[in-house]
């Protein structure tokens, strides 16, 4: 397991995370080739967040993206970077959407979960054995 973790200076960790975002109308704007270019925009601006995507795939109306995170990372910074700056690329990048997307790209919530290397009962155990 310990090469699964990450390190820094003072603290070792492993944060990975699952976002899901949902179209605003969810009536199927995100194409292959949209999925694709939103994927390349994430990529571009991802490092300076300090998170680095490992998948990133959904259907026509929603996208899930997995990442992994350092502790300093602000997770609430980066989502709204990240639906913003992909939101004005994918408008830039396929004008036809704009007569498609009154007022905005993706909806105003999104779905964020922490995933772990181990489940929460092996690390339950784990923890409740440590004095045997």
């Amino acid at each position: 397991m310990a090469s699964d973790l990450d390190s820094g200076s003072h603290s070792v960790y492993s944060l990975h995370y699952h976002l899901i975002l949902v179209t605003k109308y969810q009536h199927g704007v995100l194409t292959e080739e949209r999925t694709n270019f939103i994927h390349e925009v994430i990529d571009g601006f991802a490092e300076k967040y300090d998170v680095e995507v490992s998948h990133l795939d959904g259907e026509d109306d929603h996208i899930h993206i997995l990442f992994k995170t350092k502790p300093t990372t602000n997770l609430v910074k980066f989502v709204n970077t990240l639906k913003g700056a992909t939101a004005r690329r994918v408008r830039n990048e396929f004008p036809e959407l704009k007569d498609e997307q009154v007022d905005s790209f993706w909806n105003d919530s999104y779905c964020l979960i922490s995933t772990g290397q181990v489940s929460l009962d092996v690390l339950t155990e784990y923890v409740e054995n440590q004095r045997r």
